[in-house]
């Protein structure tokens, strides 16, 4: 293949990146490539937290979650007692938000949750130890650029490919496959952060 491409009559092909190593060498700046509106102002919460102990969590542009699926997330981060950044889109959830009381004060004691961040800012930032993600190549590129262990909950297409590498492979993080459970969330959260941090 390599020689086949040589015999093609264009430019020289010079691959870099990924680019991400660069963004603690560049000064803040509130613009961004997005297509969505970001809220920078979780970069000021992530100031006030403890090194390497804030899980972010963001299942990307497209992936949605039904209710249910988004209380047991909700639940099993809460009661695993670690800080959480999290973006939770305004169209990301499928039937209607009940949210309980206990989820709300606990998330208001120990959470920040944004309409979307800037994701690269965020995982570059020294407060974050982990991030739960769908596992799209994006996230898992800066994610692995950033020297964050993740929690992978893939959603479709190449995800599920990402998610086993990230685990069995790369040994980055840890793959949920299609678990979704409050008990077993709580469990994974500690153990990417805790347990298994010095590993990954």
């Amino acid at each position: 293949m390599p020689s086949h491409i040589r015999t093609l009559a264009c430019a020289k092909v010079y691959t870099i990146g990924p680019l991400g190593a660069l963004l603690s060498s560049k000064k803040n700046s509130t613009s961004s490539t997005s297509l969505r509106p970001v809220d920078w102002s979780c970069l000021a919460w992530l100031d006030l937290q403890q090194l390497k102990s804030v899980l972010y969590v963001s299942f990307g542009s497209v992936a949605v979650v039904t209710a249910e699926q988004l209380l047991e997330f909700w639940y099993g981060i809460v009661n695993s007692g670690k800080p959480f950044l999290w973006v939770m889109r305004p169209d990301s959830i499928i039937g209607e938000r009940q949210i309980p009381e206990e989820l709300m004060l606990a998330t208001k004691e120990r959470g920040c949750m944004v309409d979307w961040s800037p994701q690269e800012e965020v995982l570059a930032h020294p407060s974050v130890g982990g991030f739960l993600t769908h596992s799209g190549w994006n996230s898992t590129l800066e994610a692995i650029t950033a020297g964050v262990p993740m929690l992978c909950w893939p959603y479709f297409a190449d995800q599920q490919v990402n998610s086993r590498y990230v685990d069995a492979v790369w040994k980055f993080g840890l793959d949920m496959k299609d678990t979704c459970d409050r008990l077993i969330i709580e469990k994974m959260v500690r153990d990417l952060m805790e347990d298994r941090k010095d590993e990954i």
